[in-house]
């Protein structure tokens, strides 16, 4: 009989982030390496990824890493895991393992990348795993089954039931059925959109407001869209083909994906329809723009900047929003949204009546109908979400005892195919990433960025003579983004002299207690500028001797 553990070192309350460990003897089986988009009050943080330090330490005991589908929730910590573990074994499908080639394609990492094709089932470790496709965003998508002594581990990733949904969309239902008949002892699925009743189905497909939006306006169109919302794109490509448009895809990430999609025979489209940059400003041509994974928006707001080489936006062009909008990022969306219409452009929000293909309420049932696991742990999404999850299933019969309701870290522990009550922790954190450094960023730099965002800073300067311990230029403020200096001088000389005594205070004969000075200045003048103008600036305080 099998000892399993399951945790999370992210994914579980919040959206993004993902990568779910399943412990079965000793041998890890980890399930997606993602990321999460910074929010607008992470200040200058470009995405985060989950505290991967069990995984270092416990390297030789991981069987694989085994990816769902190539969206950056699932992928996007992949280079990062990869430097610390260069040994690591990534599995997923043809077209995932594509997507993950051009993230890394630049970074000089060599990645042992395995493809994994579904109903073949593949001994890894001491146990069984195969891979059965799923309806998604993206073709070859897969939900991953582990077999154990005691019965599947089974991994959804993201999916929808949708019969519309073929060829490498489609969802293997005769396969999924099979799997719960064969005993399932613990189901993970997805929990984001289980607060919505229904199927997903068919509020995801957007082809209709697409052709309208090509029938009704002849202009320029502008989608923007993250670059692995294959099937959207493949929505907009199919109303295109029944028109004489063509199409200009800005970006070299998303022109590469989209040509391994067409030559991989994943999206049917015309590529001599696709025509080069020099083509955007054509009469009617489509653009399509791509959001950069850890800066939502950017290509957009530099082409509404006027800063992009080959694009301005116009009053008579057309601005379709494809990608949907993250919370924590509404702030961020509203500007753009703004700045499109202060230019006068038509602007269309699709996520406001489409919805991303996530598992709603019923297809979380149909998946539980499909599966009937022992135990269910509702993963990805809010804490709110995880909830909701849970409450569906009880309407079929599930009760407390067999719904494992989560945070990270915290770790599920199954002996002889029963939950114990056994208590066991590991350590989970945020690892915030900044530009292309892989080191994190830590609280105390956020703090900073957040004191000088709200309350600017303070720079105080003195120099004292090095053999003598005299005052050799009293102290001398200068600030930025805290005060207008020309209305404040009086101001600045009454905190100068505050300066100045704390100074004189501690220069002793031969002995300059630089410390004391530093600190005596922060706590003094601090108190000063809150008491005048309700403000706490950061404040430096530099001192030289010569």
């Amino acid at each position: 009989m099998s000892k399993i553990k399951i945790f999370s070192l992210g994914g579980l309350n919040e959206i993004g982030k993902n990568m779910f460990v399943v412990d079965v003897n000793d041998e890890l089986y980890i399930f997606e390496a993602g990321l999460k988009y910074a929010s607008d009050d992470l200040l200058g943080i470009d995405y985060i990824i989950p505290n991967y330090d069990y995984l270092i330490e416990n390297k030789n005991r991981i069987v694989g890493v085994f990816i769902t589908h190539g969206h950056d929730e699932q992928i996007g910590a992949i280079e990062d895991l990869l430097t610390d573990i260069p040994d690591l074994k990534i599995y997923a499908g043809k077209f995932t393992l594509e997507i993950i080639k051009e993230n890394i394609s630049d970074k000089n990492i060599e990645a042992n990348l395995i493809e994994f094709k579904p109903n073949k089932k593949v001994k890894l470790g001491h146990n069984v795993l195969y891979a059965i496709s799923v309806s998604h965003s993206l073709p070859d998508s897969y939900l991953y089954v582990l077999e154990t002594d005691d019965g599947s581990i089974v991994f959804t990733g993201n999916f929808v039931f949708d019969p519309t949904m073929t060829g490498p969309y489609k969802t293997d239902i005769g396969k999924l059925a099979y799997v719960g008949k064969q005993g399932v002892l613990c189901l993970m699925s997805e929990s984001r959109y289980a607060d919505r009743l229904g199927f997903t189905s068919p509020n995801h497909r957007a082809c209709n407001i697409l052709r309208e939006t090509l029938n009704k306006n002849s202009g320029r169109i502008l989608l923007n869209i993250f670059e692995t919302q294959v099937y959207r794109i493949q929505e907009l490509f199919t109303e295109i083909s029944k028109t004489n448009r063509n199409v200009v895809i800005m970006g070299k990430y998303l022109q590469d994906i989209m040509t391994h999609a067409i030559d991989m025979k994943l999206v049917k489209f015309d590529k001599k329809r696709i025509k080069s940059i020099h083509h955007v400003n054509d009469e009617g041509i489509i653009v399509i723009i791509s959001n950069e994974r850890e800066k939502p928006y950017s290509s957009l707001k530099r082409i509404l900047r006027g800063s992009d080489k080959f694009i301005t936006m116009n009053e008579s062009d057309t601005v379709v929003i494809a990608s949907p909008i993250y919370e924590g990022n509404e702030i961020t969306s509203t500007k753009v949204f703004n700045q499109i219409a202060k230019i006068g452009s038509k602007l269309i929000i699709l996520s406001k009546n489409y919805l991303s293909p996530h598992a709603s309420q019923e297809d979380l049932l149909m998946m539980l109908n499909l599966m009937q696991p022992k135990y269910y742990f509702p993963v990805t999404g809010e804490y709110r979400h995880q909830v909701e999850n849970a409450n569906a299933a009880k309407l079929i019969g599930y009760n407390d005892d067999n719904i494992l309701l989560k945070l990270n870290g915290v770790v599920s522990i199954f002996e002889n195919g029963v939950l114990t009550n056994k208590e066991e922790i590991i350590k989970t954190d945020d690892v915030l990433i900044d530009g292309t450094s892989s080191s994190d960023v830590g609280d105390l730099v956020l703090k900073d960025r957040e004191l000088l965002n709200d309350n600017g800073i303070v720079v105080v300067t003195s120099t004292i003579d090095k053999q003598s311990k005299k005052i050799l230029a009293n102290p001398h403020i200068v600030t930025k983004g805290f005060i207008y200096v020309k209305d404040n001088t009086d101001l600045l000389k009454e905190s100068e002299s505050i300066c100045l005594k704390v100074v004189s205070e501690n220069i002793k004969q031969n002995y300059v207690d630089y410390n004391k000075i530093k600190m005596g200045i922060r706590e003094k003048l601090g108190k000063f500028f809150y008491h005048e103008t309700g403000c706490k600036p950061m404040i430096i305080v530099v001192m030289q001797e010569v």
